[in-house]
């Protein structure tokens, strides 16, 4: 019984300051890197990756950027974008779901101005223009 209590008091201590020293000391970038994450502002963002937690959904925003994929199969606009102060992302490179009309009014390399709202799973197109 000693033995067991004596481990437990040594260990919860040392679990204690590993989960407040991450929380503390690592930013966002620091933290992806260190989970074998390539450089942040150039992850493509999908449905399948979580962006914020639910109420965060249903925000407006807009930004600038260049389109450097599109899958019309899965209804994505891929975009490389700077920062966008309203919804509180850093510049990256995200995939947008798109209806078949907003697909059709760009193209690969097409520097665009485009409107969205953000969804569980990223972000959703409202309007997108060529600049």
């Amino acid at each position: 019984m000693r033995t067991t209590t004596y481990l437990t008091l040594l260990a919860a201590p040392l679990a204690l300051a590993a989960c407040d020293n991450a929380s503390e000391t690592a930013e966002p970038s620091e933290t992806m890197m260190s989970e074998g994450m390539a450089d942040a502002d150039s992850m493509p963002m999908g449905d399948d990756m979580a962006m914020m937690d639910p109420a965060g959904a249903g925000q407006a925003g807009s930004g600038e950027g260049s389109v450097t994929e599109i899958d019309q199969a899965e209804g994505k606009v891929t975009i490389d974008h700077g920062p966008i102060a309203a919804v509180g992302w850093p510049a990256m490179t995200m995939a947008f779901s798109a209806d078949e009309a907003t697909i059709d009014k760009v193209a690969v390399g097409d520097r665009v101005t485009f409107e969205f709202r953000t969804t569980e799973g990223g972000g959703e197109l409202t309007a997108i223009s060529k600049q």
